[in-house]
């Protein structure tokens, strides 16, 4: 069996895909080959691979490389890498394989950590909206004149925390480095916001 047909797609998601993966790439050369390959695809920002847990996360930018675009490329540097042979895992000595022993632990403990940054996230936006929902119970009176209005008011509020808490990576470490390459999300966050303005203008 070829190795492209041992990946299991689990998960698929816009920009976000998880693989289960056999065991023969949980070693840690061949990890370390298959994350740098990936890592080198255009579009793709994130790879995670964990060893312990034989699972693969890739996360990419649509507007780069869609789904099947990143499945061909992963198809021919998995054939690459294994005509290549550095999907052969080399001997291990006692004193590597505590080192990966200690390392397994420290990706358990990342996994850990991953799990509380996401809590605390989730925390956040739910102050977040807390927040506004006492700014907006401080205004008793536009509720009971448009309640209709209001509601949407508030609504629209929670989703642009959402969309800016779940695209801040994004904003921070690639768009404002390229703002070029990345415009057209430029556009459509200036848009929301002119949106967003427009709507709390008195007709």
């Amino acid at each position: 069996m070829s190795i492209q047909k041992e990946f299991v797609l689990r998960y698929k998601a816009d920009g976000h895909v998880r693989f289960q993966i056999p065991a023969r790439i949980g070693s840690a050369d061949v990890a370390k080959a298959v994350t740098d390959g990936i890592s080198g695809i255009d579009g793709v920002y994130r790879v995670n691979l964990y060893r312990s847990q034989l699972k693969l996360s890739i996360r990419f930018h649509e507007s780069v490389c869609d789904f099947k675009s990143l499945a061909r490329q992963l198809f021919n540097l998995l054939a690459d890498l294994e005509t290549k042979g550095a999907l052969k895992s080399k001997p291990v000595s006692k004193s590597s394989l505590w080192k990966e022993k200690a390392k397994s632990r420290l990706e358990n403990f990342k996994a850990a950590r991953w799990a509380k940054e996401k809590f605390g996230e989730a925390k956040e936006t739910v102050q977040a909206a807390k927040v506004i929902t006492r700014l907006g119970m401080k205004k008793p009176k536009a509720f009971m004149n448009d309640p209709e209005k209001a509601i949407i008011d508030f609504l629209n509020d929670i989703l642009v925390i959402f969309l800016i808490r779940l695209h801040w990576n994004d904003i921070t470490q690639n768009w404002l480095v390229k703002p070029i390459k990345y415009r057209y999300e430029w556009m459509a966050l200036f848009y929301m916001f002119f949106l967003l303005v427009r709507s709390r203008k008195k007709k």
